[in-house]
């Protein structure tokens, strides 16, 4: 009965709600759901992400790495980098399982939050 079934909500603290609501919606292009003055509820392929200024002190801290899934991960870190997202590495390859690469790069939000783009790419 009160098993876990799936996540259905992540939260990414910010500083500034704003400016923060600005990057997940124009510079990664996440649908916003909606808003208030101190959070933003974003959809990404089902899973809410909750984007908000944080209760209390004790949550002001960076959030979990989110990993979100691309297609072409070359061409996503080519149109992310051309909206002004800063990348601190570029696309690399980071496990290979039979015929899979599992290909990942990482960036900062404003928010000091450090993602990633993964791609599983089907070789030979």
């Amino acid at each position: 009965m009160g098993e876990i079934k799936k996540i259905g909500q992540i939260g990414v603290p910010a500083k500034d709600i704003e400016r923060a609501t600005a990057f997940y919606k124009d510079k990664l292009g996440l649908q916003l759901l909606f808003n208030t003055d101190t959070m933003a509820f974003f959809d990404c392929d089902g899973v809410r992400l909750l984007v908000s200024l944080p209760e209390k002190e004790e949550f002001a801290h960076a959030s979990s790495v989110l990993y979100f899934q691309v297609e072409d991960i070359q061409q996503a870190y080519e149109n992310y980098k051309e909206k002004g997202i800063v990348f601190i590495d570029e696309p690399h390859i980071v496990a290979k399982m039979g015929q899979t690469e599992t290909w990942m790069v990482f960036f900062n939000d404003t928010e000091d939050n450090m993602h990633g783009l993964m791609s599983e790419v089907m070789v030979g």
